[in-house]
């Protein structure tokens, strides 16, 4: 029985798939290892959204060889799809495959069998058609169950299309069916995921089914405690839909909104479909209805023309806005996208100190959101998540919790009520009692 190890480098997108080929793998009777088990058959699980792509990939191809000398080491992922020559000639990499091919890697690499040259099979990204049904099991606490791959927004920064190819999505029925799947074992928490969610319901290239009539099936299924929707991007979440979350007993109030900038004339220049009125709409919409409501933001900082003044544009936006965390990206150039090209390029420097500035920004509102919810009582998923006789978890508007460790917690919902902060920048509860009350 050949033992087969799995590495996973970005989104949650990427961990949904890669637990659904690891399956693949033991239905075909393969034994999945942890990394440093000397396995047989590594198999990576790459991003291109992170910095240093090419960098990360070189050095866990490093690490596996170290570990197992005589593996055979395959790439897959986004990274793969946009690079494929590129890691080819990456010293131990045995295949190389796309976008279009990953999920038949087990009958495309027959046996693993080692040859002279790297085997790459990447097709043209308008290969990547078909939709893949993915989620993880046994990973973590959570499920990250995929609805939607792809996108047609062809942003100027970004090189996701490229990766992954057009918008397109699972049928309703089929999600319903994976979600039942996972109901079936102790996961308490579904997190809906995909590339562009919101744009939910392409199928063969048409637009057959909505996001909203998603939610509202996907809420009926039995089983499941709660519902998490990804990343959304603020144009397609739509009134409605905050609306049914605000009254769902499984859809939890958590939003993570992309904002990339909070100057419109940045706005304009990547390409992006709103302008920063319309995201302050979507902020206000959300706390109006359910001010305990966790909102995330991803933000871009240095993109090429981004002046001193565009920049404090986005500082004052964000630091007005009710929100309750900041995703902070440094811009960095990506080859084949528009914004390679653009005037005005923000020195390195520059980049790094608006970056440290946003993360300063973001602790604070993290706190603020934190401070606003201590006495207030709300179910915390505990995960396995153990330090210093300590256990972790978090609430359903995304507060980070701590309490003393106790193993029938773990993957379990319990209420409690929130005391106050600590050192760390998580929350306490009242009284360590508080947590083993009956949910």
């Amino acid at each position: 029985m050949k033992k087969v190890a799995f590495y996973t480098l970005g989104c949650k997108l990427n961990y949904s798939e890669t637990s659904t080929i690891s399956r693949m793998f033991e239905n075909k009777g393969y034994q999945k290892v942890e990394f440093e088990e000397n396995p047989d058959i590594f198999i990576i699980n790459t991003c291109s959204v992170t910095e240093n792509a090419d960098k990360k990939c070189k050095k866990i191809v490093k690490e596996a060889k170290k570990i197992s000398p005589n593996s055979y080491v395959t790439i897959i992922g986004c990274y793969a799809q946009l690079k494929p020559q590129e890691i080819a000639e990456i010293k131990g990499v045995d295949a190389v495959l796309g976008a279009a091919e990953k999920f038949r890697l087990i009958e495309l690499l027959d046996g693993f069998a080692k040859a002279q040259e790297t085997k790459v099979l990447a097709s043209e990204i308008q290969e990547a058609n078909t939709f893949n049904n993915a989620y993880s099991m046994h990973d973590r606490t959570r499920t990250f169950l995929k609805v939607q791959d792809g996108c047609n927004y062809g942003c100027a920064f970004c090189t996701i299309p490229l990766a992954r190819g057009k918008s397109r999505s699972d049928t309703i029925e089929n999600i319903l069916i994976s979600a039942r799947e996972i109901a079936k074992t102790d996961v308490k928490e579904v997190v809906l995921t995909g590339v562009n969610i919101g744009d939910f319901g392409i199928q063969e290239g048409k637009r057959k089914e909505k996001f909203i009539d998603l939610i509202k099936e996907i809420d009926t299924v039995e089983g499941i405690d709660r519902f998490r929707i990804s990343s959304i991007e603020p144009n397609l979440l739509t009134n409605e839909a905050i609306e049914f979350v605000s009254t769902s007993k499984r859809f939890v109030p958590h939003f993570h909104i992309p904002l990339q900038s909070g100057s419109n004339e940045v706005l304009r220049k990547m390409g992006r479909r709103y302008l920063r009125e319309l995201y302050e709409d979507r902020v206000s919409k959300i706390k109006n209805l359910m001010p305990h409501c966790c909102i995330g933001v991803d933000v871009i900082v240095g993109f090429p023309g981004e002046t001193d003044e565009l920049f404090l544009e986005t500082y004052n936006f964000l630091n007005g806005l009710d929100i309750s965390y900041l995703h902070v990206f440094t811009y960095s150039e990506r080859a084949n996208t528009r914004a390679v090209d653009m005037a005005g390029i923000v020195p390195i420097k520059v980049r790094n100190e608006r970056s440290k500035m946003l993360r300063i920004l973001s602790e604070k509102k993290k706190r603020k959101f934190y401070e606003e919810n201590l006495g207030k009582t709300f179910t915390v998923l505990f995960e396995d998540d153990v330090e210093n006789g300590k256990m972790h978890g978090f609430t359903e508007n995304y507060i980070r919790v701590t309490a003393k460790y106790d193993p029938i917690l773990i993957n379990e919902l319990k209420t409690v009520t929130l005391a106050s902060m600590n050192e760390n920048g998580t929350v306490e509860v009242e009284e360590p009692q508080t947590v083993y009350e009956t949910h």
